[in-house]
C-alpha cells in the first residue's frame, strides 16, 4: 500500500488495439485502451491514479500509483496484433503492513497490538508464555491484532514481542 505498481503487458511489433480491463474487487469496473493507428487512448471509469506507463510504440504498461486496498482486483491485458489474440492477467493483492504498538495495561501485563493490518499479522512473544489473542477486522479490510503476555509463572519483567506480516517482520521489547 502507498508505493506504485506497474502491471506488464506483452508488446507486440504489429499492434492494432491494446487493452486492459479492470474488475476491482468491490465491483467497479475501468477499462484502457489504445488503438495505434488513429494514435488515441481511452479511458473508462479508471481512477486518476491508472495510467499507461507508456508513450506507443512501447510496452503498453500500466502504472497503479499511490496503491491502496480500493485498487484490488483482476487485471487483465488484451493485445490485438497482426500475430494473434493475447492475453496477460493479474490478480492484484494489496499488502498493509500493521503499526506496531507495545504498553503495559493496568495489571503490567506486556500488551502488544498489530494495527491495521492486511493481511492479519501473526504475534509471539520471548520467553514464550501464556498469552491471549484476539482480532478485530475493519470496514476497509484491514484487521488489528493484540496479544496480551499473561504469564506469572516466569517472573519475567522483559517481555520481546515479536510481530510476523508478509510486509515485513518488526519487533519490541518492553520492562512492565
Amino acid at each position: 500500500a502507498g508505493s506504485s505498481c506497474v502491471l506488464i503487458c506483452p508488446l507486440y511489433s504489429n499492434l492494432i488495439l491494446v487493452t486492459w480491463k479492470i474488475s476491482l474487487k468491490d465491483g467497479g469496473l475501468c477499462m484502457l485502451s489504445y488503438r495505434p493507428d488513429k494514435d488515441r487512448l481511452n479511458t473508462t471509469n479508471c481512477s486518476d491514479s491508472m495510467n499507461w506507463n507508456f508513450r506507443p510504440p512501447r510496452d503498453p504498461a500500466l502504472e497503479i500509483q499511490r496503491v491502496g486496498i480500493v485498487h484490488e482486483g483482476h487485471y487483465t491485458c488484451e493485445v490485438a496484433a497482426k500475430e494473434g489474440n493475447f492475453h496477460k492477467m493479474y490478480n492484484l493483492m494489496v499488502l498493509v503492513p500493521p503499526r506496531l504498538m507495545l504498553y503495559c495495561d493496568e495489571h503490567k501485563n506486556p500488551v502488544c497490538e498489530a494495527a491495521a493490518g492486511k493481511p492479519a499479522a501473526q504475534i509471539s512473544w520471548a520467553p514464550e508464555g501464556n498469552c491471549t489473542h484476539k482480532e478485530e477486522g475493519h470496514d476497509n479490510g484491514t484487521v488489528s491484532v493484540l496479544s496480551r503476555f499473561t504469564d506469572y509463572s516466569t517472573g519475567v519483567v522483559n517481555a520481546t514481542c515479536f510481530v510476523s506480516h508478509p510486509a515485513g517482520n518488526q519487533s519490541k521489547t518492553i520492562v512492565c
